[in-house]
C-alpha cells in the first residue's frame, strides 16, 4: 500500500509526525532505528496493521539512521569496518525477512512482536557498558558479525524494527564493543539494511510509503537530540527508563492481541 499524504486528514499527519519525532530522540538515544517504538505506535494511533506497520517503519529508519550516523561519526564513534560486515549479512537477511511477513499470518507476527519486545528488556538489563571498549575484529569475529547481521536481516525484515535494538547488546555483551560506538555502528549498519528490507515490502505491498517519509523526516529533528543526550547520560539509566517505556509497549501490544484472538474465535 503506497499512501499519499494529501489524502489523509491534519490529525492523521499530526500522528504520524509525533510518532517521528518521538522515535528519532529515543533512536539516537539508544541507537536503534526506532522500528521497536514505530510499529505499535502506528498500529496504536494510526490504525495500521501489523504487517503495514512492519513494512513503514522499515521504510521511516532509513533517514533517520543517516542523521543518527552523521551525529555518532563526528564524535569518533562508529566502526566502519564492523558496520560493512554486519551490513553484509543482514542485507540478505532483509530479504528473507520480508517473504516471512507476507507469507505469515497476522496473529504469529503479533505475538512475535511481543515476544521480541520482551526478550529486547531483558537484554537491556544484562549490559554491563564501558565507554573505554574497542572491537578487536579477526577472521572468527569477522564471520561472527556478518551472521549477527544475518539474523537482525531477517528480524528487520520480519518485525519492522531497524536491527539496532539487537545489535547494540550483542555488539557489547559479544563483541565488546563501548555504548557508544555499538550505537553508532548499529546506525550505520542499518541504512542498508531498512533500504533492503524496504524494497521487499514494496514488492509485496506491505508499506505506506507516504507514512514512512512523513514519520522518517519528523525523526531526523530529534535524532541528534537522541545522541547528544546518549554522551551525557548514564548508560544503565538510559537503559532502564527505555525498559519502563517498553514494558508500557508490551502491555498494549498485548493486549490488542488477546483482543485480536478473541475476535477470531466469535
Amino acid at each position: 500500500m503506497i499512501g499519499a499524504l494529501g489524502a489523509r486528514g491534519p490529525r492523521a499527519i499530526l500522528v504520524l509526525v509525533a510518532i517521528g519525532l518521538f522515535s528519532g530522540f529515543l533512536s539516537g538515544l539508544f541507537g536503534v532505528g526506532g522500528g521497536v517504538v514505530i510499529v505499535p505506535l502506528l498500529i496504536m494511533f494510526a490504525a495500521f496493521s501489523q504487517k503495514l506497520a512492519s513494512g513503514t517503519s522499515s521504510a521511516s529508519i532509513v533517514p533517520t539512521a543517516a542523521v543518527g550516523v552523521i551525529t555518532y561519526a563526528i564524535h569518533g564513534d562508529v566502526d566502519w569496518l564492523a558496520a560493512l560486515l554486519l551490513a553484509a549479512g543482514a542485507v540478505f537477511g532483509a530479504q528473507v525477512g520480508t517473504r516471512l511477513l507476507h507469507r505469515l499470518p497476522e496473529s504469529f507476527l503479533r505475538w512475535f512482536f511481543v515476544g521480541f519486545l520482551a526478550v529486547v528488556m531483558i537484554s537491556l538489563f544484562l549490559i554491563v557498558p564501558s565507554r573505554d571498549a574497542v572491537i578487536e575484529i579477526d577472521f572468527w569475529i569477522g564471520a561472527a558479525l556478518v551472521l549477527a547481521g544475518l539474523i537482525t536481516g531477517v528480524l528487520s525484515g520480519l518485525i519492522g524494527v531497524g536491527g539496532g535494538i539487537i545489535i547494540v547488546p550483542v555488539l557489547i555483551l559479544l563483541f565488546g564493543a563501548s555504548d557508544l560506538v555499538a550505537k553508532g555502528t548499529s546506525l550505520l549498519m542499518m541504512i542498508p539494511t531498512t533500504i533492503s528490507s524496504t524494497i521487499g515490502n514494496i514488492r509485496h505491498r506491505n508499506v505506506d510509503l507516504a507514512g514512512g517519509v512523513a514519520v522518517g523526516i519528523s525523526a531526523c529533528i530529534t535524532t541528534p537530540l537522541g545522541a547528544i543526550v546518549a554522551g551525557a547520560v548514564e548508560p544503565q539509566v538510559a537503559n532502564i527508563l527505555f525498559v519502563a517505556f517498553l514494558v508500557v509497549l508490551t502491555v498494549q501490544m498485548t493486549q490488542r492481541a488477546i483482543r485480536a484472538s478473541r475476535r477470531k474465535e466469535d
